[in-house]
């Protein structure tokens, strides 16, 4: 049924770039702006997992630097019957995770310090199997050509605005100006709904790939607790990439539902849990992840055996203390 809505969108985003195309140059105004705005998603698709990674300040990660994630990242990928994507962290407080690449073989997964800090394992390899939804789904790529369209009709308002509509245009010079304006607010509500279409998909699957639903849903209660009170700072440099994380990293500008490229969190979580009870109805949960996997290997990690007393072992290995977090 998503797919199902997902294509109705797309055709509805291409209809309606098609008319404006049309009746602001003929045929020939929107095939030239059509192809400017697919030249450059072009280079986005192409180079999009390197420049939302940088803008995000990323680091990559393996085995022996964040033992514990990278190997839960691992055990789930392993699951999902997906190659391994490059793993990586953003230093921020707020807890946060994204995906992103073209394609599977592709692939890159993010999560932010304040996730990995806060967040018991279970409900980091729920939230982690969520991004590899989106890799097995190839949500990526779907963004990436709505992107395109949307794209599109806002440069074909700018040309409206800067070179004027064709004078035989049926809509006239009122409607004309209020189409510049409507449509590019348009294209972006079809856009946003795509990518709250796509965030129940990538819930339901990555619910079935860690085979624990309810921790995912724990984890998304956390997620937008923390997206509403800790800033992200990259993501409100550019809000652009914002459809890209697990929660809305700008739910803390209390926009309106209708502009928000993530469907409510309470629908998510009682989705989940719906789901829950339907997996434990037919006995169809996945077993718990494989400990030795999840934590990097088959001995006890070095830093582990050899931590200070008070210490805690954290998803680098041995941190110190930690004070409790903001929710306890």
């Amino acid at each position: 049924m998503s797919l199902m809505k997902t294509g109705i969108l797309l055709a509805a985003l291409t209809g309606l770039f098609l008319a404006i195309g049309y009746a602001l140059g003929g045929e020939a105004g929107m095939v030239i702006a059509f192809g400017i705005a697919l030249a450059m998603n072009a280079f986005s698709y192409w180079n999009s997992d390197k420049v939302v990674l940088s803008m995000h300040g990323a680091v990559k990660v393996d085995r022996n630097t964040a033992p514990k994630y990278y190997g839960i990242v691992e055990e789930l990928a392993r699951r999902a019957d997906l190659p391994m994507p490059a793993v990586y962290v953003m230093k921020t407080p707020q807890p946060n995770a994204f995906a992103t690449g073209r394609d599977p073989a592709h692939a890159a997964v993010a999560a932010t310090t304040g996730l990995l800090d806060l967040m018991t394992r279970d409900e980091i390899a729920g939230v982690m199997a969520h991004e590899l939804a989106h890799v097995k789904n190839r949500d990526t790529l779907i963004m990436t050509v709505t992107a395109t369209i949307a794209g599109a009709i806002g440069m074909l308002a700018n040309f409206a605005f800067f070179f004027g509509p064709r004078r035989d245009n049926p809509l006239g010079l009122i409607g004309m100006i209020a189409m510049m304006i409507v449509a590019p607010m348009a294209a972006g509500l079809v856009q946003m709904a795509i990518s709250r279409t796509r965030e129940y998909s990538a819930d339901r699957l990555g619910a079935q790939i860690s085979g624990q639903p309810l921790a995912l849903a724990s984890a998304l209660a956390k997620l937008d607790r923390g997206a509403k009170t800790i800033p992200n700072e990259a993501a409100e440099a550019s809000p652009a990439t914002a459809h890209l994380f697990i929660i809305n990293p700008l739910s803390g500008r209390n926009m309106d539902n209708l502009f928000s490229t993530h469907p409510a969190t309470a629908n998510r979580i009682a989705a989940l849990r719906d789901l829950d009870g339907e997996m434990r109805s037919h006995g169809r949960g996945a077993a718990p992840l494989d400990e030795n996997r999840a934590r990097g290997g088959g001995r006890r990690p070095r830093a582990d055996r050899n931590r200070p007393p008070g210490a805690q072992s954290g998803p680098w290995g041995t941190e110190p203390p930690r004070r409790r977090g903001p929710w306890g």
